[in-house]
């Protein structure tokens, strides 16, 4: 028996490899292969699903404010660990940057809303504001658009786009004598020059609000007083007419805090810089952007203050652009729930779940499963260990077969724990173990009483030869 030990330890447990050849065994070891395959079928779908999305991200000058404001977005996208990535194209100004957006050959664009806007824009973020600053020389006031008209205006501006913006606000049509009084000012060109030397009645600036703000010169002619700041009265009008423009306030102090310039918030109007994208573009996409967006707007404000203040875009169905359904879901509801959230893993999970788990079903059904042996035919070993109950001689070899009638009867029981052995003729089975253990017990005891009558026989006949 010693001879055994060594070996049995040197290799893998027989209980172990007794569990595994059974059928539970088997469930459990399929069970868990598919919950493991399941597991990694989501994980590469997952990373299948958020591999890197490239977008094409149409700007005017490389270096305009649009420009250096997607190269901003572009590192916080890959600082982020976002899977989307933007490539970005310079054009010679914002106007071919946008008729690259219309033919489709970029994803996304920045427009102020006074641009002709391509059917397919949708918005994914207020960027900057521009303000109109109407501005008289000394204390005339100029109490309405009308009596602006009549001046000689010069534009304090960047580009010929905003001289044609005014004329459409002030409705003076081209080839007019109107037309010819709206100018653009030259370069480099400031108020005090402006209004000694251009004999202009009336100086429009447009800039963009957060480039005001900062501006010091504003404080120096407030000091001096040599101009007056003048409200746009019909500015609720001109915003109801026109959607591109928006109603802007002045608030108090916000060109010159000492002195205060303006005095009071003041109404006039402006424009407003956005950032749209393709109508097409995947709403968890846009989504996504939106998100990078909005929880890092520190990171993506220009030096010059643009981009300073990001705003969510206008989600009313009736806005000037309608928001991209991606961005207007972050911006609706920022917090999803878990069935929101995790959606695609659940259903892609789900569906693996499912497959993998039919495909060991059928495997064990049809391959490896061990159909199970009917308790009744295990009977017949149990005949054979009484058969040989007759010859046995000697305790010993009763002790051997009590052993073997008890293996059998172990592997039964086994056998209906696992479920490779049915209960079908158990009775039987029940009746032959009985009878056989019966029959070992009996021929026992017949043993014994052999050997005490040898015994006595024995010693019989020693008293005799005595």
């Amino acid at each position: 028996m010693c001879a055994d030990v060594p070996a049995r330890t040197a290799g893998k447990p027989p209980s172990v490899k007794r569990f595994i050849g059974t059928n539970r065994g088997q469930l459990l070891l399929f069970a868990m292969l598919t919950l493991i395959l399941t597991v990694a079928t989501v994980w590469g779908g997952r990373i299948w699903l958020r591999n890197s999305e490239t977008l094409t991200f149409a700007v005017g000058s490389a270096n305009g404010p649009e420009a250096r404001f997607a190269a901003r977005l572009a590192a916080v996208l890959k600082n982020t660990s976002s899977r989307l990535r933007l490539r970005i194209v310079p054009e010679a100004d914002a106007a071919k940057a946008i008729a690259r957006f219309d033919r489709r050959q970029a994803d996304l664009a920045v427009l102020r809303s006074d641009e002709r806007i391509p059917p397919r824009a949708r918005a994914l973020a207020l960027l900057e504001h521009d303000v109109v600053l109407l501005i008289s020389p000394g204390s005339k006031k100029v109490k309405s658009l009308a009596e602006l008209k009549k001046k000689k205006i010069a534009i304090l501006a960047d580009g010929e786009v905003n001289a044609v913006f005014v004329r459409k606000v002030l409705e003076i049509p081209e080839g007019t004598e109107g037309n010819a009084r709206v100018e653009m000012a030259p370069p480099n060109s400031t108020l005090d020059k402006l209004f000694k030397s251009g004999g202009y009645g009336a100086v429009v600036a447009i800039a963009h609000a957060s480039a005001i703000v900062k501006d010091k010169s504003f404080e120096q002619y407030a000091k001096k007083s040599q101009f007056t700041l003048n409200a746009i009265d019909e500015a609720k009008t001109l915003a109801r007419r026109n959607p591109s423009i928006s109603e802007e306030t002045l608030a108090k102090g916000m060109l010159s805090s000492a002195p205060a310039m303006p005095d009071d918030d003041l109404d006039t109007i402006g424009l407003q810089w956005l950032l749209v994208a393709q109508s097409r573009m995947p709403a968890t996409t846009a989504e996504e952007l939106a998100r990078a967006i909005y929880e890092n707007k520190a990171e993506l404000a220009l030096d010059n203050g643009f981009a300073s203040r990001i705003e969510p875009a206008s989600v009313d169905k009736d806005a000037f652009i309608v928001a991209h359904p991606g961005a207007a879901e972050y911006i609706n509801d920022d917090t999803k729930s878990f069935m929101d959230r995790y959606s695609d893993i659940l259903y892609l999970g789900a569906g693996a779940l499912s497959i993998i788990g039919s495909i060991f079903v059928g495997i064990y059904t049809k391959v490896s499963r061990i159909a199970p042996e009917k308790a009744s035919e295990l009977a017949t070993a149990i005949l054979n260990v009484g058969e040989r109950i007759a010859h046995a001689d000697s305790t010993d070899a009763l002790d051997r077969l009590q052993d073997e009638l008890e293996a059998i009867l172990r592997g039964a029981v086994i056998g209906l724990r696992d479920g490779t052995i049915s209960s079908d003729g158990l009775d039987t089975f029940r009746l032959g173990y009985e009878f056989v253990r019966d029959e070992i017990a009996m021929r026992r005891e017949s043993l014994k009483r052999q050997a005490a009558q040898e015994d006595n026989v024995v010693i019989v006949k020693t008293a005799q030869s005595a």
